[in-house]
């Protein structure tokens, strides 16, 4: 492990116009680390993502990467350091094997393009995620679903060590839900990524990622364990639902 955190949020707040998005959140990443981001609609998490990726002025505190500020690297040196998934949207006609080649970019010699290597991580993140049947398909002219596992080859491809998800199973049925996470803990566990996904689903969150951050109204209220955080307290309060009905989701989840 090394001396300091692969991440590290140090009171930082973000606004959009007036509107206070971000209030004061504190909390430290280490490499290794496979964490989900919860909380609410409108609570801030896709907001948090990015300002860890450098995308939003801060107004006030620090975002630190290996212990330097985010806004003291270029784009192209946080994209060798930073992958990111977003939700399925693609602005204009690729073949899948182009999309997920883009990961790339970030690695490739600038006279030369792509080498030999970069092909065949293109290749490894295409079997990985399993786009094989969709290969020579417009990206665009896919499922929802399909485009969100076809944005995760290329996020896999581009092999940096922290992985930021946002949402990748909204469009995903319960199978590819499933296969996701266990992806993601693969890539966590074998690979080393550290991974910091924002999830909607509390018993996916729980079940698959050892630690949980929850975000209220801007403002980190949990952190800590799947076990010490989602507490009937908090799930009442922070989502405003009976946590029974969260257990009965849980019960009714493959193991």
């Amino acid at each position: 492990m090394t001396d300091h955190p692969l991440v590290t949020f140090d009171h930082v707040s973000v606004a959009y116009r007036d509107r206070q998005v971000l209030l004061d959140v504190s909390f430290e990443l280490w490499a290794g680390e496979r964490v989900a981001l919860v909380g609410p609609n409108g609570a801030g998490k896709s907001s948090l993502l990015r300002a860890l990726a450098g995308l939003v002025p801060l107004t006030a505190g620090r975002v630190l990467l290996n212990g330097q500020p985010i806004e003291e690297l270029g784009r192209a040196a946080i994209a060798r350091r930073i992958s990111a998934v977003p939700q399925a949207s693609l602005p204009f006609s690729m073949r899948v094997e182009d999309v997920v080649g883009l990961g790339r970019l970030p690695h490739h010699d600038p006279i030369r393009g792509p080498r030999p290597a970069d092909r065949a991580a293109v290749a490894a993140a295409i079997e990985r995620v399993g786009l094989g049947h969709l290969l020579g398909r417009d990206a665009r002219e896919l499922s929802l679903g399909e485009r969100q596992l076809v944005l995760l080859g290329l996020a896999v491809a581009q092999a940096t060590p922290l992985m930021l998800l946002d949402e990748p199973t909204v469009h995903l049925d319960l199978r590819h839900q499933v296969s996701t996470m266990e992806l993601l803990a693969d890539l966590n566990q074998r690979d080393g990524t550290t991974v910091l996904a924002v999830l909607h689903d509390l018993v996916l969150a729980g079940h698959f990622f050892p630690r949980l951050l929850v975000l209220d109204h801007g403002r980190l209220v949990a952190d800590g364990p799947p076990g010490a955080v989602l507490t009937e307290a908090l799930v009442r309060d922070v989502f405003g639902v009976d946590p029974a009905l969260v257990a009965l989701v849980a019960s009714a989840r493959p193991a």
